[in-house]
């Protein structure tokens, strides 16, 4: 059956969800793949830390590190009201390049899962393993440029939630 023939069960202004289960999302902003910046020089790329929820982060390197000098390290957490926004999107992307290029950090930016498909606490659980998961360095970017004596958590909206409690 189409999903505009299914029977709507609940019916907000970001989604519906069916009498099936399924959940349609009425807004979702653009999604912007990984690679380098032209505007800022920044290399980002996507590591996916669990194949089983689809977990990934994206990482964000930026141009012209000093040999042997470490970067502080922020683990950013988006925002979307736990329904919308990823970190892939281009809010994010965006904004993420930005805070790398100018405040010459690396950031790793926490794709967590969502709700309503994947109820609380499924987004603190993936924030929480992506955290581990930045400062166990485990990634060559992390490893080789990544300061763990030097990191930084922040978020907006339920990303502010998430490392409030975390």
């Amino acid at each position: 059956m189409e999903p505009h023939m299914e029977e709507v069960v609940f019916d907000s202004s970001f989604f519906r969800i069916y009498k099936n289960g399924n959940v349609h999302r009425l807004y979702r902003p653009p999604i912007v793949a990984a690679g380098v910046d032209d505007a800022t020089g920044v290399v980002s790329k996507d590591v996916v830390l669990d194949t089983g929820t689809g977990l990934f982060v994206r990482v964000y390197l930026p141009k012209g590190q000093e040999p042997g000098k470490k970067l502080p390290l922020l683990v950013y957490f988006h925002g979307g009201g736990f329904i919308i926004e990823s970190a892939d999107s281009a809010t994010y992307h965006n904004y993420l390049n930005a805070v790398a290029a100018v405040a010459g950090v690396l950031v790793v930016s926490v794709n967590y899962r969502l709700a309503p498909e994947n109820p609380l606490p499924a987004g603190y659980e993936d924030s929480w393993a992506a955290l581990l998961w930045a400062v166990s360095r485990k990634d060559d970017w992390l490893a080789e440029h990544g300061d763990t004596a030097r990191v930084f958590v922040a978020g907006d909206s339920a990303g502010g939630n998430i490392l409030y409690l975390d």
